[in-house]
């Protein structure tokens, strides 16, 4: 990516429906049994609202005309577009194949319609760790994507599993970025009212996937990953104080080489919190140059005034273009292309 003269703002949280996609797993029993954990995690409320969303905003989710004319609206320059973070990891080989080559060339076509605005994650099937390799290789080389999106957990199984090694590295390797974002929360029907699955439990499920990867070592053995986190991380970076404890009071915990915090400075986080306080405390856990800006497009729990709150929070000059653009802009440009 070549950089864009006056760039100021970049985005790097939006979204992208394939309905293609869906078509292919439309009638599976695995499908069906994501449905079910769905309905388990939100109320019949929720799941109301959920499916008015999705239909209602539709020409949001797919159209880039639409997309362009909000970000205009939105005061964003660029946008980094990644998909519906439905991953359907219990997928087997051959259809999980499909899948991960329909979205990312889906991804690809879209971000095709403004090449100077917008930029592409894809998806891999972290579920059968070769095919996922594989799959990394072709959306960066065939499909020119910056990265791909993965969930906080892979059927249960984590991401810092030692199963995903060979993805990690492949990812370290190429420069790829990975995007955290979660899709549910396993807490299930405990979280099941008043939206509480999405409110707390998608921050809770980032902050138990981030320290597995760092209390288990990950971060350690594979120091270059480029990993951005949704959400600004959960609640992990403003309460890491009680993981550093642990790391020092029990060997139990010991399992990475330093305390938890000092991994923060290793990771990327994109500022979606909300209000300038939380904003000023994500910079000062994890550092003016590991943020960048989020609007979960184009999702009621996203925002439409990421310039307003980002200004809100009355930074430091340096840091507030940091967080606007230029880091955003230097993680799209490490990749060379």
């Amino acid at each position: 990516m070549t950089a864009v003269p006056g760039v100021g703002v970049v985005d790097f949280h939006g979204h992208l429906a394939v309905p293609e996609a869906d078509a292919l797993v439309a009638g599976t029993d695995g499908l069906a049994r994501e449905l079910m954990a769905e309905q388990r995690s939100h109320s019949a409320e929720s799941l109301t609202l959920n499916r008015h969303q999705l239909a209602s905003r539709r020409e949001q989710l797919t159209g880039a005309r639409r997309r362009l004319a909000d970000l205009d609206a939105m005061g964003v320059d660029v946008q980094v577009v990644g998909p519906m973070p439905m991953h359907h990891y219990w997928a087997e080989p051959a259809l999980a194949s499909r899948l991960a080559e329909t979205v990312n060339g889906a991804v690809a076509a879209h971000c095709a319609e403004a090449p100077d605005r917008l930029r592409g994650l894809g998806t891999v099937p972290l579920q059968h760790v070769d095919l996922a390799v594989a799959t990394l290789h072709r959306a960066l080389a065939v499909h020119g994507l910056h990265g791909v999106s993965v969930s906080t957990t892979v059927e249960g199984r984590e991401l810092a599993d030692p199963s995903h090694d060979p993805f990690w590295a492949a990812a370290q390797e190429s420069g790829a970025i990975v995007f955290v974002h979660p899709w549910g929360c396993s807490l299930g029907e405990r979280l099941a009212t008043r939206y509480l699955g999405n409110t707390v439990g998608q921050p809770v499920e980032t902050t138990v996937a981030l320290s597995h990867l760092i209390f288990t070592g990950v971060l350690d053995r594979f120091p270059g990953l480029r990993l951005v986190v949704a959400h600004g991380g959960g609640y992990l970076p403003t309460y890491l104080g009680r993981s550093d404890h642990a790391w020092q009071h029990r060997p139990d915990a010991r399992g990475c080489a330093e305390p938890p915090s000092a991994y923060l400075r290793r990771l990327w986080f994109d500022a979606l919190v909300y209000t300038p306080v939380a904003l000023r405390q994500l910079v000062q856990a994890v550092g003016p140059d590991r943020i960048v800006l989020g609007t979960d497009y184009p999702f009621d729990m996203g925002v439409s005034d990421p310039v307003q709150r980002l200004d809100a929070a009355a930074l430091a000059a340096d840091v507030r273009a940091a967080i606007a653009g230029g880091t955003a802009l230097r993680l799209l440009q490490q990749r060379g292309d």
